[in-house]
C-alpha cells in the first residue's frame, strides 16, 4: 500500500512498539510525547528506556512534544496514551484533526467519569470522524521484538477496518478486521479486571486451577455485560476476547498481572502502584465495571468481590472464600437467551 503519515499520540511501551510496526512498514511516523526529559533521552540514546529498554528506536521515526505538530498533515492519529487521558489529548488537537484523518485507538479502558468507550468519547467530540480500535493479545515487549502477533481493528465501517488492516500489517504482525466496536472495546477494557484477580490469585499462592476457573467464568462476566451494552457475543470468543484475556493473565508482561500479585502477597494500593511505575488500567475499570454492572443489573461477582479488595479494603482471602461458597449454579446458565438448559 502507499506510504502513510501517522502521528503516535503517546511513547509508552504499546505507543513505542507501535511506531516500531509502523517504521517497518515504510510509513511515516511522528511520536509524540508530553515530557521533555523522555524526548531528549530518546533522542541522544536511541532508547525509551522507561517504556522498553534496550530496543532500539531508528531515527526515521520522527519525535514530537508539541502534538499539534505531530497531527498535523497525517493520514491517521493513533491513540496510545491511557484511557484516562484520552480525552485530554483529544481536546489539545481538535481544531487541528481534519475529516479525513483516522483515529485509531489502542488504549483498553472505559472513561472513567462518564462510562463512555473511547469510541463514544471521539464520536462525542469529533462527530463522524472515521474510527477504528486496535485490540488483541499483544504485549507491546514482545511485539517491540518482531515476535509473531495477531490483532483485531474494529471499526463501523467495512473500508474504515480495512485501511487500518492494511496500514498495520506486516509478515509478523498479523490484523484481523471486525465490524463489533463495542465488544473489541469491552473485551480489551474488561479483561483487565479479570487479569488483575488472576494476579491477586497468584499472590495469594494458588494454582494452574484457580486462574483457569478465573478465566473461565470471567469470560462469561464479560460476555454478560457486554451483551447489555450492545455487543455481539461472539466477538469475547475471539482475539479481543478470550484471547487478550488469556495473555493478560498468565504473562509477567501484564502489568495488570503484577500488580495483582502485589495486592494478594499482602501490599496496599498505593504501594503497588509506587512499585509497578506506570499506569495500571485495571484498577481504574475495575471501579468502572462494577458501576456499569450495577447499572445494568448484571451479575459480575469476581469484578466485586476484586471492586471490594481495591476500593472497600475487602481480604483478598475473603474474596476467595465469598466466590467459592456462592450459591450452587447449572455451568450452562445461558448469556443469550437468560435462561437454563433441559435436562434430559
Amino acid at each position: 500500500m502507499k506510504k502513510l503519515s501517522i502521528a503516535v499520540l503517546g511513547a509508552g511501551s504499546w505507543g513505542t512498539a507501535l511506531s516500531l510496526v509502523l517504521n517497518s512498514n515504510d510509513h511515516v511516523v511522528n511520536l509524540w510525547m508530553r515530557g521533555e526529559e523522555q524526548y531528549q533521552e530518546i533522542l541522544t540514546t536511541g532508547e525509551n528506556k522507561k517504556y522498553l529498554s534496550g530496543i532500539k528506536i531508528p531515527s526515521s521515526i520522527k519525535l514530537f512534544t508539541d502534538s499539534i505538530a505531530a497531527v498535523k498533515d497525517t493520514d491517521i492519529i493513533l491513540l496510545a496514551v491511557p484511557t484516562q487521558k484520552v480525552r485530554e489529548v483529544l481536546k489539545s488537537i481538535q481544531p487541528h484533526i481534519k475529516p479525513h484523518q483516522v483515529i485509531v485507538n489502542a488504549a483498553k479502558g472505559i472513561e472513567q467519569k462518564t462510562q463512555l468507550r473511547i469510541s463514544e468519547v471521539v464520536e462525542e467530540m469529533l462527530p463522524n470522524q472515521p474510527y477504528a480500535m486496535l485490540s488483541g493479545p499483544s504485549h507491546a515487549e514482545e511485539v517491540a521484538i518482531n515476535m509473531p502477533t495477531t490483532i483485531v481493528a474494529a471499526a463501523l465501517k467495512k473500508d474504515t477496518a480495512e485501511f487500518v488492516q492494511h496500514a498495520f500489517m506486516t509478515s509478523k504482525f498479523r490484523v484481523y478486521t471486525n465490524p463489533d466496536v463495542a465488544g473489541v472495546e469491552l473485551g480489551g477494557a474488561l479483561k483487565n479486571v479479570i487479569a488483575f484477580g488472576a494476579g491477586i490469585a497468584d499472590g495469594l499462592g494458588f494454582g494452574d486451577n484457580v486462574r483457569a476457573a478465573l478465566m473461565t467464568r470471567g469470560i462469561r462476566e464479560i460476555a454478560r455485560l457486554g451483551k447489555a451494552m450492545g455487543a455481539d457475543i461472539s466477538t469475547f470468543a475471539g482475539l479481543s476476547g478470550i484471547g487478550d484475556l488469556i495473555v493478560t493473565c498468565t504473562s509477567m508482561h501484564s502489568r495488570n498481572r503484577r500488580a495483582g500479585i502485589l495486592i494478594g502477597k499482602g501490599k496496599s494500593l498505593q504501594e503497588t502502584l509506587k512499585e509497578i511505575g506506570m499506569v495500571v488500567e485495571g484498577i481504574t475499570t475495575t471501579n468502572v465495571a462494577y458501576e456499569l454492572a450495577v447499572k445494568y443489573n448484571i451479575e459480575m461477582p469476581i469484578t466485586e468481590e476484586i471492586y471490594k479488595v481495591l476500593y472497600e479494603g475487602r481480604d483478598p482471602k475473603d474474596a476467595v472464600i465469598n466466590l467459592m461458597t456462592r450459591d450452587r449454579k447449572n455451568e450452562m446458565e445461558e448469556i443469550v437467551n437468560d435462561s437454563s438448559v433441559d435436562w434430559q
